[in-house]
């Protein structure tokens, strides 16, 4: 079982835990051993005990609890995905700050002497005392506020910055579609040679991999049983500039072509036509259509 350390406070933080092996599994560390943010006292239900988390996001159970009433060191604060503020008093342990409050720390004035003169040392170290808690002195409200503030902050700038990778993503598809529509129609006239790949013939599978590779950069697979499993598919009556449309089952499709828009489409498509431009029509209806760009 492995070690666990807790920033314990003497014997007003004693653990409730269930069962001995979980008591020797603890290790008190002194306070010298860490910076210690603040201090906090239990505040739960009397005689009841709060769960130890592993994590303050997601985190599990850890099989035993801090006694209400005790009093914890807090190495480090954490806001969860909530908006809910917990405090770190172990090595990986952690409790929901709202169970919590806070313990006042003040430096103890000595009695008054008998002189003036040490009547007036004690105040002044009293002033100098209290403007000093003042200044380090934040509420909880204040903390979680803060975080608040922070988290809100982060979720605009990411949302901002997802909105503006779309736009940029958006554009280079765009353009991208338009350089793949411009090559095929150059395409259109040279002849259909079954198995040739370019520049001067082509096949229908062989004229979608050159013009997808020189005009995008994209090297696509050489065949249409191997072309129609890439990308994403897209209904037949949402085509856009550069999909891929293809004749037969997804299985065994027989034939492939470029959508260049307008209800068009090139394709190299047999060695009496060559590569061609042709319009969509209803007895010669492509069945698959995929999305590349």
């Amino acid at each position: 079982m492995s070690k666990h350390k807790l920033f314990k406070l003497g014997a007003a933080a004693a653990l409730s835990v269930t069962g001995v092996s979980a008591i020797t599994s603890l290790k008190t560390v002194r306070a010298a051993n860490f910076t210690a943010v603040k201090r906090v006292k239990i505040s739960y239900l009397p005689g009841k005990s709060l769960n130890i988390w592993t994590n303050y996001e997601n985190g599990k159970f850890m099989g035993y609890r801090a006694k209400d009433g005790s009093v914890w060191n807090v190495a480090e604060t954490a806001v969860d995905s909530k908006g809910s503020l917990w405090y770190k008093v172990g090595t990986r342990e952690w409790i929901e700050a709202r169970y919590t409050v806070d313990v006042n720390e003040e430096t103890p004035v000595k009695t008054a002497a008998k002189t003036t003169k040490k009547k007036s040392a004690v105040v002044n170290l009293a002033n100098k005392v209290k403007q000093a808690t003042q200044k380090k002195k934040t509420t909880k409200a204040d903390k979680v506020k803060k975080a608040n503030q922070i988290v809100n902050e982060t979720v605009k700038k990411t949302i901002a910055k997802k909105k503006t990778d779309n736009k940029i993503s958006s554009v280079q598809a765009s353009s991208r579609a338009a350089a793949v529509v411009a090559l095929a129609k150059e395409q259109v006239g040279k002849p259909y040679v079954w198995g040739a790949t370019g520049p001067d013939k082509f096949d229908c599978s062989g004229l979608v991999q050159y013009v997808y590779q020189h005009a995008a950069g994209i090297n696509l697979p050489r065949t249409t049983y191997d072309q129609v499993k890439v990308g994403q598919t897209v209904p037949l009556d949402q085509l856009q500039a550069g999909d891929l449309v293809f004749w037969g089952s997804e299985t065994v499709p027989y034939h492939v072509a470029i959508y260049i828009g307008n209800n068009q489409y090139v394709n190299s498509a047999t060695p009496d036509q060559g590569t061609i431009l042709q319009n969509m029509s209803s007895y010669y209806t492509p069945t698959i259509a995929k999305r590349i760009l």
